[in-house]
């Protein structure tokens, strides 16, 4: 064996996928024609030799950076020249990576860290395009005349730093792409939001740990796929792509979907970090990316805990995209799903205007699909939002409405979990709450990850006096979606639950807390806040939440309250009711 330090340039063709599957001995002979025609001469003459070939891919070393670069630059120009004048399905294009480092050669095989890093920036290469380490651009940015950009620090599989990432692109780079992704005839997108979970990344130079990253990817999958808003790719296919460098836009061309999530773990001793992050493949942007560190007491604990915050964060980043891009579609062009998505964003709104505005929405969307569940399961809910916080006009109207379209949605899907949660709702004004608490707790066995789900459940358990268990279920919600505009709902029913529960300190913060992170917060707020200065003998300040709450709805009075919240043991209606009335709310 013998180690030197050298410049190694690894490259890997790529884009011509259609034309191997007509003709793989065809492919086989016109890569070698390539090679020999115009790539081994660029490598003699700035004296580079190939020391393996893997595939469809080759490593060569050479005794210098410059070389390297420019053999690596010369060859991508002449290969985009030949597919210049070649149909697509008959280009080939290449990706390249070089790097300065120490390499190992053992008999006619080569490794090393030199070779790895090599390895791994080709993989980040565009096609037709060259990226070369931070060690070989500090010995060739003076020396050579060429265009490099900086793409910052990269981790990169199984090694462990981040390698610094210079980028070449030629000239010829849209001619490469072409066989590759810009003009393949993309799957048609579903009628959902569309996502495909990519298998995580082993950054841990460990193959034992493999399993854990796999499971990871696995577990997020099986979980979205719980979620009636999403089209969830299969975990056979888009586990295919595993171990290979993949250009996120083709991916989502050949399976047909709008977003992709990709990450990677990385295990040193106790210690795991996961990263996860979502793009918008199809439009090339980022949405969402978010780091995790934990201590490996229990692994699978901890892909548990990982899964739920992944998945709880991505389900409403995923759905903020499609309710910015339906709002920003053509009012002529809109569909059904984008009438839904437009909904979702005035539900969102909390105030009595933006929640018709929503119920009109939904009914366009089921004019349009009458067998449209999602949109039937929202309307459903809307009502019952609106209810609870006191915009209905007519308290039976709205009843009558959530529950006729939440059985149409049911019939159409009975695993509609907005429909499951809006009839727990009416069960429980019509006093039912057995039937309200199972029908919600079944919408959360649907929908394990859905804050939205955990909140009105939690509703239910608090209108029941279940508040043992009301309270870790909206904490849950909150952890869920920590970011989610319909937090004030939690916050809300937070607020109750706590007063039911006579932690009335802890009521008056969560109202507070609401009015300072939702100053549009429905004036309902102000009714337990109210209660709970009252029972603590805190007169001015339940006075005050008094008049805030009459100059928001002038209306208000014990009846109403009676009448509004549906709480089933009647010992603590009337501690409710009666601390209002020492806190000045008229009968």
């Amino acid at each position: 064996m013998e180690r030197r330090l050298s410049a190694i340039m690894a490259a890997d063709v790529v884009g011509y996928a259609r034309l191997i599957r007509a003709d793989e001995e065809g492919t086989i002979a016109a890569l070698k024609a390539l090679r020999a025609d115009l790539i081994d001469p660029k490598l003699s003459q700035h004296n580079g030799r190939i020391v393996k070939l893997v595939g469809d891919g080759m490593l060569a070393e050479f005794p210098s950076v410059v070389d390297a670069v420019r053999a690596a630059v010369e060859s991508q120009q002449a290969v985009a020249g030949h597919n210049a004048d070649l149909p697509e399905d008959l280009r080939i294009a290449f990706r390249v990576g070089i790097n300065l480092g120490d390499v190992v050669i053992d008999g006619d095989d080569i490794h090393g860290d030199g070779v790895n890093v090599a390895a791994r920036l080709e993989a980040l290469a565009e096609p037709g395009g060259v990226c070369i380490s931070g060690s070989v651009h500090e010995q060739v940015r003076d020396r050579i005349d060429l265009p490099f950009q900086d793409l910052g620090e990269r981790e990169v599989k199984n090694i462990n730093r981040p390698v610094r990432v210079w980028q070449w692109v030629a000239d010829g780079l849209e001619m490469g792409r072409s066989a590759n992704a810009d003009h393949a005839e993309p799957l048609p997108l579903p009628d959902k939001p569309s996502i495909a979970v990519l298998p995580f990344d082993n950054m841990s130079g460990d193959p034992e740990q493999e399993y854990f990253a796999d499971g990871m990817a696995e577990d997020i999958i099986a979980a979205l796929s719980r979620l009636p808003w999403f089209f969830v790719i299969a975990r056979n296919s888009s586990f295919a792509f595993k171990g290979q460098a993949v250009d996120v836009r083709q991916l989502a061309r050949e399976l047909g979907v709008q977003y992709v999530l990709e990450g990677s773990v990385r295990k040193a001793g106790d210690r795991v970090r996961i990263t996860a992050q979502l793009i918008d493949a199809r439009n090339d942007r980022h949405l969402w990316a978010e780091r995790y560190d934990r201590d490996l007491t229990d692994i699978f604990a901890v892909q548990d805990e990982i899964t739920e915050k992944i998945v709880g964060a991505v389900a409403p980043e995923f759905l903020a995209a499609e309710m910015h891009r339906a709002r920003n579609k053509d009012q002529q062009s809109l569909d059904a799903w984008d009438l839904y998505m437009r909904a979702r964003w005035y539900r969102n709104r909390l105030d009595r205007e933006s929640n018709v505005e929503a119920q009109q929405l939904l009914q366009k969307a089921i004019d349009l699909d009458p067998r449209g569940d999602l949109a039937l399961g929202d309307l459903a809910l809307s009502h019952m939002q609106g209810m609870f916080w006191g915009w209905s006009d007519s308290r039976p109207r709205s009843l009558a409405a959530a529950a006729e379209n939440a059985e149409r949605a049911l019939v159409l899907n009975d695993n509609n979990v907005a429909a499951r949660l809006a009839m727990a709702t009416v069960d429980m004004f019509n006093r039912k709450y057995e039937d309200g608490i199972r029908r919600a707790g079944k919408a959360v066995e649907l929908a394990p990850n859905s804050a939205e789900a955990y909140s009105w459940y939690a509703s239910a358990l608090t209108f029941a006096c279940e508040w043992e268990k009301a309270i870790p279920a909206l904490q849950k919600a909150i952890r869920l979606s920590p970011r989610d505009p319909l937090n004030a709902t939690c916050y809300a029913v937070m607020s109750v639950a706590t007063f039911l529960a006579a932690r009335y300190e802890e009521c008056i913060e969560w109202c507070e807390r609401n009015l300072q992170e939702h100053p549009n917060a429905p004036p309902g707020v102000h009714r337990p806040m109210a209660a709970a200065y009252a029972m603590l003998d805190k007169m001015d300040e339940a006075k005050a939440a008094i008049e805030q709450l009459q100059r928001r709805i002038p209306s208000v009075t014990i009846d109403a309250t009676r009448e509004h919240l549906p709480i089933k043991n009647e010992d603590d209606m009337e501690r409710l009711l009666g601390a209002l009335r020492k806190a000045g709310l008229p009968e």
